[in-house]
């Protein structure tokens, strides 16, 4: 029988995986238009993942007409969104290789890992992004809230 049979298991998976997606890059949402930044984290090799990573970085900084005087805080937040996508992707492979031999104890500590390691993510995230954030014009601030709020839907399916 699956482990991911029960409720409560299912549900724990579902939220550690929607959180490692948040935390590889904050603004996935923005960038989710092609199969390769659609591809689940936990698929991805660290190549695959890297470009990903790179991918959504890029499209982000165009999308929000990042300007030079604004590149310095820019490259602190992208170096933020590698390092929280670098920590997760190894939590993310540990979980994996060791998912066949883990205890119910194991799963759950696991887990209670993941949602570390996004916390963390998230409280070094937020303070290099809010600094870029509030040197953006209304324009680029309307495009990042935009990106933002729908983070975590189907973006695909939107427009922004």
């Amino acid at each position: 029988m699956s482990r991911l049979t029960n409720p409560l298991t299912r549900s724990l998976a579902v939220a550690t995986f929607l959180g490692a997606v948040a935390l590889v890059g904050p603004a996935y949402a923005a960038s989710t238009t092609d199969q390769q930044a659609a591809t689940p984290v936990a698929a991805a090799s660290p190549v695959t993942h890297d470009r990903g990573v790179e991918t959504r970085i890029n499209r982000l900084h165009a999308k929000l007409h990042i300007t030079a005087a604004q590149e310095p805080q820019w490259a602190i937040v992208a170096q933020a969104m590698r390092d929280n996508a670098k920590n997760m992707v190894a939590l993310i492979t540990e979980r994996s290789a060791n998912a066949k031999v883990m205890t119910a104890m194991d799963d759950l500590r696991s887990y209670e890992k993941l949602a570390a390691a996004h916390e963390d993510g998230l409280k070094a995230f937020i303070p290099v992004f809010q600094t870029l954030y509030d040197s953006m014009s209304d324009d680029q601030k309307k495009v990042a809230d935009a990106a933002f709020r729908n983070h975590g839907s189907h973006e695909k399916h939107r427009k922004v």
